[in-house]
């Protein structure tokens, strides 16, 4: 399957972030996910459920060093 990867809009920090497909989320309730700097490497899958949570502890600074 092809995905249509999306970076975050806050990737201005040289490359260093993720990217998601949420294009197969709506069907499938999986979310792709991979490092944007090897598009050609593995891809990690998360359920719609964990990658919320993982996103709003971002959005709170729960991983903040």
């Amino acid at each position: 399957m092809t995905h249509k990867w999306i970076k975050p809009s806050y990737s201005t920090n040289g490359g260093n972030c993720v990217e998601w497909a949420p294009s197969t989320t709506p069907t499938t309730g999986i979310v792709p996910v991979r490092d944007s700097k090897d598009p050609h490497g593995p891809t990690l899958t998360f359920d719609t459920t964990a990658w919320t949570a993982f996103v709003t502890g971002v959005k709170n600074g729960d991983f903040d060093a």
